[in-house]
């Protein structure tokens, strides 16, 4: 749209809402919500249906304030903070809300000619559907808006709004013979039928949902980002005080059962009511009319200009405007017949409920969005009108609530249907993203706030509960992935993992370049699997500086890191020489390591898990066995289990037993007598050939191994399995407490 075609300012905004809010819901059932909860019980309601809809006026303010709003008002909010695939789930059911809504005040448009109805009813016995009123009167609209547009509904707002504030001053201006001889006051003023609060408040809520009316204006707008808050928040608050009073004057000037019994109450207490009440209703109700199909063919325009629909003729269409105003015709078109269809059914009760569900849904993704720029506290967040975060949160969390409170079975229906509106249009556009930058704004705060209170309170701790917080280097990323996988197997349910693909050289611009290529990369290939690890690239000139970059790196969970994972081929053990030569460095920090043999074997995990215990792995033992069971939680290891070979000296086999029976019973780890298989050692019968022959086929075999035999001895103790698959070799640097 042009710059010459965004003519409005903030009279539009204002005179759409306060005539929506002052609409039929306040002529037809504030009488009704009097009559059965009293003067309290509706201040409550209005206070309610207040801390939704504050909250919410100030939270569009502060967004209206940050950015330009163009066309769609609150979708195009939605949609630029949240992502287009969930913007345009919110605002598919928005639309529908606003178009359906038209329906919903026209057909409350006819009560305002109820006289004629009776009359017609007394004179000929005949009762005329109120279709006779509703359907020309919606035709006239439609013909109306689609002629002339945007441009005559703001001309008719002015001259609608002036007679409603002529009928509401006139009923304030009015007296009753009841409330001469009433002795109504705050005092006893009275709170009646509390069972019956929700069934009142879903009847009456549709009067709150005036209030962003008229943000949908937003692309017709000279200046958004004053007349959007400033036209929002005066209206929401005027329409509330005048609520406040109408409901005192409701309550001192009409008996319960008038005010039950008769839905144009405010007629017998206005001045000249009989015709003022209907005038005014008539006027509210047409008023709200035009604001929404205003309003509605400019979210769905907004929609088409975002190619949220399947079909890109169907968006071409949508989004074509009037070349003479830039009016959006076509999406008018469709407005109109949608409204003629719910005119025409002349019942829209149940769906004017649901319709509410959507609109709290809207209502609520706007506190969200408020709560998490807040939260996030992003530097291009910088609104010149600013709410509070603690104000949009609880909007956020009361629009739920109520919600549900109104109606389950329509707030769980509205959930399910937005759901379903979302998966087929992120099956149709896959490509779109927007929903983490919100999100991750939010994170990276809270992550630094928990990060600063686990450092802070670490000292205070007198015991630490025991849980892999692993990191592991290796620079054949894309070679194998078996390393990938154990990190990821232990991260899963119970560790943290930290993955570093290493790219040798010094940092510079070229491998700054490389590190970025090839860690979009490594994501992309780790995302085809279930994934909990954090990924990143280190670039180091050897090994050991590499090693001693990573270690010092902070835990991805916020606590220190407490195991380093390397691996090597099987087949061609060329690395295991460095990984030996940097032992004593990862010694020197207290981490456990763990050195993975990879071999070319597919792991077959019904196969299950093998861990190795000898007389001399009294530090790995628990460790082993602790690791095992982690790694089984994750679902690849489902159909499998580990098993616990104990080899043992001749003389130290009943102490052997009772020490498995003592892991059996107090461990809590799922394992019987039938997973441990105590061994004697034998002097013709080396531990290696032992474990070969039992293990061949095991998925994954756990065996330990000390420091100072790794010290003397070198390669020699990872060579000897060349019958085996993929080994584990593990040193605890202190002994694990199985708890």
């Amino acid at each position: 749209m042009s710059t010459s075609s965004k003519r409005f300012g903030t009279a539009p905004v204002f005179f759409t809402a306060i005539s929506t809010i002052l609409g039929a819901i306040l002529f037809l059932r504030f009488g009704y919500a009097v009559g059965t909860l009293g003067f309290w019980g509706v201040i409550c309601i209005i206070l309610l249906g207040h801390m939704v809809t504050i909250p919410t006026a100030l939270a569009i303010s502060e967004l209206a304030t940050n950015k330009r709003v163009e066309g769609g008002g609150e979708y195009f909010i939605i949609s630029r903070s949240f992502g287009l695939n969930i913007g345009a789930t919110i605002g598919i059911a928005l639309f529908f809300s606003q178009a359906i809504s038209v329906a919903f005040y026209v057909i409350a448009f006819t009560e305002a000619f109820e006289f004629f109805f009776d009359f017609i009813l007394d004179k000929t016995g005949i009762l005329l559907p109120r279709q006779i009123i509703s359907i020309p009167a919606m035709a006239v609209l439609g013909i109306l808006i689609l002629k002339k547009g945007a441009n005559m509904g703001v001309k008719t707002l002015y001259i609608v709004v002036a007679i409603l504030a002529v009928s509401i001053t006139l009923f304030f201006l009015g007296s009753t013979e009841y409330a001469a001889n009433s002795s109504f006051n705050l005092s006893n003023a009275a709170f009646r039928n509390r069972e019956s609060f929700f069934v009142v408040f879903a009847i009456v809520f549709p009067a709150f949902t005036g209030m962003t009316a008229g943000v949908g204006l937003s692309g017709d707008l000279k200046n958004p980002s004053k007349s959007i808050p400033l036209g929002t928040t005066s209206a929401t608050l005027i329409g509330m005080v005048v609520y406040v009073f109408i409901i005192y004057k409701l309550a001192l000037s009409v008996s319960v059962d008038d005010l039950t019994g008769n839905q144009l109450i405010m007629g017998k207490i206005a001045i000249g009511g009989a015709f003022i009440i209907p005038l005014g209703l008539a006027a509210s109700t047409i008023s709200s009319a035009i604001g929404s199909v205003m309003v509605a063919p400019r979210t769905l325009q907004a929609l088409a200009n975002d190619s949220s629909f399947p079909s890109s003729k169907v968006n071409r269409w949508l989004s074509r405007g009037r070349k003479e105003d830039g009016e959006p015709a076509n999406a008018s078109l469709i407005t109109v017949i949608i409204a003629f269809v719910f005119v025409s059914l002349g019942n829209v009760n149940a769906v004017a409920e649901i319709i509410s569900m959507f609109f709290m849904v809207t209502y609520g993704s706007l506190c969200l969005i408020s709560f998490l720029n807040h939260f996030g506290s992003s530097p291009s967040y910088r609104p010149s009108f600013k709410s509070r975060w603690y104000f949009s949160l609880a909007g956020f969390l009361i629009s739920i609530w109520v919600m549900f409170k109104i109606n389950t079975t329509y707030a769980a229906a509205a959930i399910v249907m937005m759901v379903l509106i979302y998966l087929f249009i992120n099956y149709y556009h896959r490509n779109r993203q927007g929903l983490e930058s919100i999100f991750a704004n939010a994170l990276f705060q809270l992550n630094r706030n928990l990060q600063v209170y686990l450092q802070k309170s670490k000292g205070k701790k007198t015991k630490h509960e025991w849980r892999p917080s692993a990191i592991c280097i290796s620079k054949k990323s894309f070679e194998r992935d078996t390393a990938f996988k154990l990190l990821n197997w232990i991260s899963y349910k119970y560790g943290f993992g930290t993955y570093l693909h290493r790219i040798k050289g010094y940092y510079s611009k070229s491998t700054h370049l490389q590190a970025e290529e090839e860690l979009s990369k490594l994501i992309n290939s780790f995302d085809k699997i279930e994934n909990h690890v954090y990924v990143d690239t280190i670039i180091s000139p050897s090994y050991t500086s590499a090693i001693a970059q990573a270690i010092q790196v902070p835990g991805i969970a916020g606590m220190e890191n407490n195991m380093v994972i390397f691996e090597y081929d099987k087949d061609n053990p060329d690395d295991i020489k460095e990984i030996i030569e940097n032992y004593a460095l990862i010694n020197a920090g207290n981490f456990d390591v763990c050195i993975l043999g990879t071999s070319s074997r597919k792991i077959t995990y019904k196969n299950g898990i093998h861990v190795w215990i000898k007389s001399t792995d009294e530090y790995n033992a628990n460790l082993m066995i602790m690791l095992s069971f982690i790694i089984t939680g994750h679902p690849d290891w489902k159909k499998a289990n580990f098993k616990i070979f104990d080899i043992c000296k001749p003389e130290q086999y009943d102490e052997t037993v009772k020490n498995s029976q003592k892991l059996i019973n107090e461990g809590r780890l799922p394992i019987t007598k039938k997973n441990i298989e105590i061994i004697i050692e034998q002097q013709d019968l080396s531990a290696k050939k032992l474990i070969s022959s039992k293990s061949s086929e095991a998925a994954l075999t756990l065996i330990g191994f000390r420091g100072d035999t790794l010290k003397h001895n070198g390669e020699t103790i990872f060579s000897g399995y060349d019958d085996m698959g993929t080994i584990l070799f593990v040193n605890s640097h202190d002994r694990l407490e199985i708890e």
